[in-house]
Parts: C-alpha cells; structure tokens; sequence
C-alpha cells in the first residue's frame, strides 16, 4: 500500500502520525528518507507521542540509537546513522538484535545502511514543497 499525507503546519502532525500508525498494520521497521533538516525527527516525535512515549525524543546523532518506553512498556528504537563511517560501527551496537526484536525501530538515514534493513520495511520519505508544505510518503510492504 502506497500513501501520501500532506502536512501544512506542526498542528496537524498528530494526526499524520496517528494514521501512520494506524497504517502500518504490524510492520515495526520504518526507514525515514529525506534531505537534512525536512522534520524526519519531528515526525519521530510525534509518532513516539502517539505510542505514549514520556521521554524525550531526540536524535541519536552520536549515540547511533536511543531507546524510548511506549505507553504499553514496550522498547522503542530509534535510530541515527547519519554519522557511521563503516558498517562496522552499526554491527557494534548489536543492530540485528534491535531491527529483529519485534519492536519500533524508527530509522534516521537509512541509505547509509540499505544492505541490512530487513526484507519487508516500511519505506517513508518527507519532502517539502516550496510553500513550506510537508509531503509524508509511505509504502506499507504485503
């Protein structure tokens, strides 16, 4: 399922994350796509909002990942590989054992590590229209 959420202005980001949720019918893995500083942490945030997370949401710039408790008790991953400079690095944190764990993982600059993301991902991209316009894209896999 393919489906694009336009996002005029940060009031109705609730809302945009309460249908991505809703839309991902049991898919955890999300690979956020876009150009610096488009909101892909922003929408982060706000899909954390939704899943009753209390701690602050911030990008795991240096840290490559934080991790969140939803309002059930459950792990929230969030990740950052913007900054990697080898495979390596994402080997280190015990990836693998995150990305398979049946939790959230919200992925920050996938395109750095596109060989690991698993089979079946959710694949979301923002771009911003020249009115300031976010235009939120994602397709869901069968």
């Amino acid at each position: 399922m393919k489906k694009t959420i336009e996002v005029k202005n940060l009031s109705e980001l609730p809302k945009a994350a309460a249908t991505i949720l809703n839309d991902l019918k049991g898919h955890k893995v999300v690979a956020f796509f876009g150009k610096m500083g488009v909101g892909k942490t922003t929408l982060i945030k706000a899909l954390c909002n939704e899943l009753g997370v209390e701690d602050v949401v911030s990008s795991p710039t240096f840290a490559l990942i934080n991790e969140y408790l939803a309002g059930t008790g459950e792990p929230v991953f969030h990740f950052d590989f913007y900054r990697i400079n080898s495979i390596e690095e994402v080997f280190d944190i015990g990836y693998e054992e995150y990305i398979y764990s049946d939790h959230f993982c919200f992925i920050e600059w996938p395109e750095m590590i596109m060989e690991l993301l698993p089979e079946s991902y959710v694949y979301l991209s923002i771009n911003e229209n020249e009115d300031g316009i976010r235009q939120i894209s994602y397709e869901i896999p069968e």
